[in-house]
């Protein structure tokens, strides 16, 4: 299979999401690596002795020194502890401003090190080298950089785009089966929000993403980052349009927090979180019954929860509230939510805290 491309729209931060099988071994190969003297290869205790001798080997062809950076695998860790082993490394070898970071791993190892790349220096080049779906479909593109706060997901962090993103099919075949299905929810959301076509071809392709094939993974990620791509082109910074990419993620993130992170996959929340408010957009008249049957059924396909858990005992829908009005997406204090305003198309408003607890009631454990 030849290399796919798909570029994000920015101008002179314009950059190529490169999709395809070997490309680890060839990087440098299609798109010219920054120059620099040294690289730093941020990665975790699960990727980095699975891939990152691999990448090490082939920048040491590019650059002088090539420095690792383990960090400790999982959500739990995507905290300023963990951060600040990267700005530890980075000082202790001299880093300067062209130093080159490599994110090589799936979301948190992505989010950490686009972070420290936008802080480090006040800036310094980093390509993302996802090992995961939902990073390749997600999270290495458009740019967002963050770390948790007890209190909220990604509440800490900065807009800073990398100069390249390498997806290398390959990398998925090491994939656990649930962070697999965890990567499926980031790519179901997109029919909703923008393709219906799209859902409509993953209801006539689960098996064969599940199965991992090769081909049927490349239109996945291909068709995700067009998606994506096409979104933020038009909003970076998430000021209106951007927003819709947050389909499920206000309950989900709701979900991470209120189980403690790494209890739920990010995917598994936001799967659990799609349906939520997809019931929501059902109760305020936006799509009917069906649709919501529909997207449940594809959600459990791909062997993810379609109902959330309870966080609290005793005010379950309380607590779920009181986390979700942390969400980004709030405006004093009120909540807003992607909803669909028909199939394919996405929309972001608040809704009646009253039947918020409806839907939250009847759609968790």
């Amino acid at each position: 299979m030849s290399p796919i491309s798909v570029e994000i729209p920015l101008q002179e931060r314009s950059y190529f999401i490169d999709i395809g099988n070997g490309l680890l071994d060839g990087m440098g190969a299609t798109r010219a690596l920054p120059k620099a003297s040294a690289a730093f290869i941020v990665t975790n205790e699960t990727v980095g002795p699975l891939y990152g001798g691999q990448l090490a080997n082939v920048l040491k062809n590019h650059y002088k020194y090539v420095h690792t950076v383990t960090l400790p695998d999982g959500e739990e860790f995507k905290t300023w502890q963990t951060l600040q082993k990267i700005f530890d490394a980075l000082l202790e070898h001299g880093a300067d401003r062209k130093t080159v970071l490599f994110a090589l791993g799936g979301g948190v190892v992505g989010d950490m090190t686009g972070f420290a790349a936008a802080s480090y220096m006040r800036g310094v080049p980093f390509i993302q080298v996802p090992t995961t779906l939902l990073a390749q479909v997600d999270s290495s593109v458009g740019g967002k950089t963050a770390i948790n706060h007890p209190l909220g997901k990604n509440m800490i962090g900065a807009f800073y785009q990398p100069q390249m993103v390498v997806c290398d099919l390959e990398t998925l075949d090491t994939l656990p089966e649930r962070e697999l299905a965890a990567g499926l929810a980031e790519v179901i959301k997109y029919g909703p929000i923008s393709d219906m076509e799209f859902m409509q071809w993953l209801e006539d392709n689960m098996s064969d993403l599940l199965a991992r094939d090769r081909t049927a993974l490349a239109h996945a990620v291909k068709r995700s980052c067009e998606i994506k791509a096409w979104v933020v082109g038009q909003d970076e910074r998430e000021a209106g349009l951007r927003a819709i990419l947050n389909f499920g993620h206000t309950f989900g993130h709701a979900i991470e927090a209120g189980m403690g992170y790494g209890a739920w996959l990010h995917g598994e929340g936001v799967a659990a979180g799609m349906v939520m408010a997809a019931e929501l957009s059902k109760r305020l008249g936006m799509v009917d019954e069906a649709f919501v049957k529909r997207l449940r059924k594809l959600i459990e396909r791909a062997g993810l929860p379609v109902r959330g858990p309870r966080i609290d005992e005793q005010d379950n829908a309380g607590r779920y509230l009181q986390l979700m009005r942390i969400d980004k997406k709030s405006e004093a204090g009120e909540i807003r939510f992607v909803l669909i305003d028909g199939p394919g198309k996405a929309v972001v408003l608040p809704a009646p805290d009253a039947l918020v607890r409806e839907v939250i009631d009847a759609c968790c454990e």
